[in-house]
């Protein structure tokens, strides 16, 4: 936990909590919702070149503790930022479907609507940041350009792929906003939620062994 207070008070980019205003985009009609957790993702990165221009990674692990540590207070910083992220996605998501579920302007568009379908969604984008982004930067704790390229690409073509999903047989549950397939969306949520923390769990493991083997 002192190696998250650390990260927040001086490696954390001013940027990346006001990024977190990004999760609002789930309330932009015809507009695809999960274009926000992308945003979200986008501030986390942002930490990342002025930890890297003053040696954050050096300094950290010069600390008396040990290298994994470094990885797993980076991690547990960017799941904090997530988690901040998609509690707001899920505020804009209950005011869609009660208070703004009536309004012509969502009732009428042919993007997934923002329910519980997309708070899954926007659990498996934050999975492709963690995997492919932190992944991929600790495998030499210095370099974050690939890395962010090969999240941006993965991250739209789920983004894709997530909203072609409710227009295939057998899927329309997935755009509905009341009645029964909010039951199914629940499992779909829940299925999502595994694949999330299992993920970002291996992610880390991962990290952690590339980031031993680093001589910095």
């Amino acid at each position: 936990m002192k190696l998250v207070k650390k990260e927040l008070r001086l490696s954390t980019s001013i940027l990346t909590p006001l990024f977190l205003l990004f999760a609002f985009m789930a309330l932009i009609p015809n507009y695809p919702a999960l274009v926000g957790a992308f945003f979200v993702c986008f501030g986390v990165f942002q930490s990342y070149q002025p930890a890297r221009e003053n040696n954050d990674i050096l300094y950290s692990a010069l600390l008396p503790i040990r290298k994994r540590d470094v990885v797993t207070a980076k991690y547990r910083t960017a799941v904090l930022f997530e988690l901040l992220g998609w509690l707001l996605m899920g505020l804009c998501a209950l005011l869609r479907l009660t208070v703004m579920k009536a309004s012509p302007v969502y009732a009428a568009s042919p993007l997934l609507p923002a329910n519980l379908a997309y708070l899954g969604g926007v659990l498996l984008v934050f999975t492709l940041f963690n995997t492919v982004f932190l992944g991929g930067f600790f495998k030499t704790a210095y370099k974050f350009g690939m890395p962010f390229i090969f999240f941006i690409i993965s991250c739209f073509l789920f983004i894709i792929v997530f909203e072609i999903l409710p227009h295939l047989p057998g899927l329309g549950f997935l755009a509905a906003t009341e009645g029964a397939p909010l039951r199914r969306q629940l499992w779909v949520l829940a299925a999502c939620a595994l694949i999330f923390v299992v993920g970002t769990a291996l992610s880390l493991r991962r990290a952690q062994e590339n980031f031993e083997k680093i001589d910095l």
